[in-house]
């Protein structure tokens, strides 16, 4: 499903030298199952997961997805790309507190200009346990209640891939256990990749 060849990003700097970022990196990812990127602070990881999800651009090389080369979109493309085919779930939550939970989720079917329909949203959200809190603010929830909204708002797309950076950086350890749970089922039908510095969980759930 994902190709990546011969990526390097470089970001350039007028006041030093030049980073590298990621160097000649090849990789293969089929259209399932759950990856995990791992490694220490400053390697690359949400790089190279920026580059897969549209939000940055190779500085040479290509990424290949479903035989599309993502990196020649024009900007429209790009846009189609991040919000059909893209869900993101960020260690910020990266959710609107002045917004309701109910709100927070319809955000992205409304950036698709699709049809909110509430059943699909109250099933998705029976799913993930977070049932009772459609009318809350997102300021009342816990950590790893904002952490289920950012996946609903994610999973509500319909997307092929879901890309996460550090999605359990902010929670407790039985919040992280339950967030990587539910990350490990929504993997069963579609390509979940994470970004973290837990290999104990790397080992168990990827």
């Amino acid at each position: 499903m994902i190709e990546l060849r011969n990526i390097k990003k470089i970001y350039k700097s007028k006041n030093s030298s030049d980073t590298v970022a990621l160097n000649n990196i090849n990789l293969n990812i089929g259209s399932s199952g759950m990856l995990f990127i791992v490694g220490k602070s400053g390697s690359g990881k949400s790089t190279l997961l920026n580059l897969i999800g549209g939000l940055d651009s190779p500085t040479f090389g290509d990424i290949i997805v479903d035989g599309k080369i993502i990196n020649k979109f024009k900007n429209k493309e790009y846009d189609c790309y991040r919000n059909s085919y893209i869900g993101f779930v960020f260690q910020e939550f990266n959710i609107l507190e002045q917004y309701n939970v109910y709100e927070n989720i319809e955000l992205s079917i409304n950036l698709q200009k699709r049809t909110v329909d509430r059943k699909n949203i109250d099933l998705l959200m029976n799913k993930l346990g977070i049932n009772d809190l459609g009318d809350r603010r997102t300021n009342e929830l816990s950590g790893g209640q904002k952490q289920r909204v950012a996946i609903a708002r994610a999973l509500i797309k319909e997307p092929k891939i879901i890309l996460a950076d550090e999605p359990t950086g902010n929670l407790d350890s039985a919040s992280s256990i339950q967030i990587f749970q539910i990350l490990k089922e929504i993997s069963k039908d579609r390509l979940v990749v994470v970004v973290s510095h837990d290999i104990m969980s790397a080992q168990k759930y990827g």
